[in-house]
């Protein structure tokens, strides 16, 4: 189980990085990354040039996981097994402190899913 806050960042960056091309980050630092999708898109009648897809943070305690897919279907919520729904804070925001395999796995998980959803929408 991994305790350490900068090394928890930098497995969940792996992560999340094999989701670039087509997804882009605008922040990629120590402390910070992201991908949105860029695109021509409407999304309930609203003309967008981007989606928000998801991003991590390193905060003092924990780092921030971001899961915008969550917004877009609330059903999502249902694929999050016990230990990463007790991670969660508020609506798309998850304190990781700890990360084993398991919890590792779960996310890749949510954001395939996510994934998945946001190409099935045409917003990738």
């Amino acid at each position: 189980m991994e305790k350490d806050i900068n090394k928890i960042y930098e497995r969940l960056k792996r992560i999340l990085k094999k989701f670039e091309k087509p997804l882009e980050p605008k922040m990629d630092s120590e402390k910070g990354y992201d991908l949105w999708s860029v695109k021509e898109l409407v999304i309930d009648g609203r003309k967008r040039s981007e989606i928000f897809f998801a991003s991590i943070v390193i905060q003092s305690k924990y780092v921030g996981f971001y899961y915008m897919p969550i917004y877009t279907d609330t059903n999502l919520k249902e694929i999050f097994k016990p230990e990463l729904l007790k991670t969660l804070k508020g609506k798309a925001c998850f304190h990781i402190k700890n990360l084993d395999d398991e919890l590792e796995k779960q996310i890749r998980y949510a954001l395939e899913t996510g994934y998945k959803l946001y190409k099935k929408r045409a917003w990738i």
